[in-house]
């Protein structure tokens, strides 16, 4: 005996919930396969995928969803879903930029391909969104995705989550995505072939992979400041030497922790009280302080190098930028405890605990880089 109408419509409905709730890439991509399978939908159709995934889903749960996906698609510049019909694009690199990219190239009719070497979202940074940033997020069914999003006057999410909420939303409208999949170079078609022949493909690693027969016509290097895309030229403003660092400590969720309020951004010139404070009783000089509670607490400072050559953080002063912030003119140690006291201070002391988060590497997550550099 087969099922009952509202036996399927609960079927797709929990299948659907499960996807939507997953909470890592790799569990994302599984629950999508597994929806894609029990509901017998092609996501490799992508012209009418989001189509066939809304009738097969209707329960009322999803309606809202559907509801501002299709009033984000019907906007004029889309032109129904064909405003660049049949264009191909790939797209390196499953961050932020690229997933949002591929959303907007899937609501233009192309047929979108996400290449991404690593298969976890695990970039504990906090960012912070502008105003039309949230309201294009909201648009895309955010709250959807992760129920807390700019919830109040919140207006911070982490990369990780900011990237699974787009990964999903890349998926339902048809984007496919591939992780481990590294990119190599560009090959180019012949200079004597037809019309019909392959056209511009890429070179993968693994080169076993079927998307090295993938042919496109518009490639978006979307994989970081060191964007593997040769023959495009990097433009650099530089500024007076600024050094940033960010850490990010494990948050329990605590009532304690809850009670702790965020530092939506300090500036020395706003409140040189607390900065002149921090310099007596610490030893630490900054030009400014924030703190956003997310996954993790985390904490973004710009601090003066002579301060950090007094704590010892930087063994050796270099006047070259690069060579100053080296890996082996960095003692970690000091700089894990110089994090960890400005961010006590910070907090007046109120966090109960700081321990550090652990990063992609299985290190304590805190980075000191170059800001200076835009």
């Amino acid at each position: 005996m087969g099922e009952t109408e509202d036996e399927r419509t609960a079927r797709a409905s929990r299948l659907f919930e499960n996807f939507v709730q997953t909470s890592t890439c790799k569990g994302t991509l599984q629950a999508f396969s597994i929806l894609c399978r029990q509901l017998e939908l092609d996501p490799l159709d992508y012209s009418s995928f989001y189509g066939s995934l809304k009738a097969a889903v209707s329960s009322w749960k999803v309606k809202a969803l559907w509801t501002k996906l299709d009033k984000r698609a019907q906007q004029k510049i889309y032109n129904q879903n064909k405003a660049c019909q049949g264009t191909r694009c790939l797209i390196i690199g499953g961050g932020p930029c690229g997933l949002r990219a591929a959303i907007e190239l899937a609501l233009l009719g192309c047929k979108v391909v996400v290449i991404e070497k690593r298969d976890t979202f695990s970039r504990n940074n906090v960012l912070h969104l502008w105003p039309y940033t949230i309201h294009d997020l909201r648009s895309l069914g955010a709250k959807k995705f992760y129920g807390k999003f700019c919830a109040g006057s919140i207006d911070h999410i982490s990369i990780r989550q900011l990237q699974l909420m787009l990964l999903k939303v890349s998926l339902i409208l048809g984007v496919e995505v591939h992780v481990n999949v590294e990119f190599v170079k560009l090959v180019e078609p012949p200079e004597e072939q037809a019309n019909d022949g392959p056209g511009w493909r890429a070179e993968v690693r693994p080169s076993s992979h079927p998307l090295s027969e993938f042919g496109f016509d518009v490639v978006i290097g979307a994989d970081g400041r060191r964007s593997t895309l040769d023959g495009f030229t990097r433009k650099e403003f530089r500024g007076k030497l600024a050094i940033a660092i960010t850490a990010n400590f494990v948050n329990r969720n605590t009532t304690a922790e809850a009670k702790v309020e965020e530092i939506s951004g300090v500036a020395f010139i706003f409140n040189q009280k607390f900065f002149l404070e921090l310099k007596e009783e610490t030893r630490i000089d900054l030009e400014n302080i924030v703190y956003y509670k997310d996954n993790t607490h985390y904490f973004v400072m710009t601090a003066k190098k002579q301060s950090l050559l007094d704590k010892g953080v930087i063994i050796n002063d270099y006047i070259e930028t690069e060579r100053l912030l080296s890996t082996d003119n960095v003692n970690q140690e000091a700089l894990l405890s110089y994090a960890r006291e400005a961010a006590d201070f910070g907090t007046n002391y109120q966090l109960p605990s700081l321990d550090y988060a652990i990063n992609h590497y299985g290190q304590p997550d805190v980075a000191m880089f170059d800001f200076t550099c835009m």
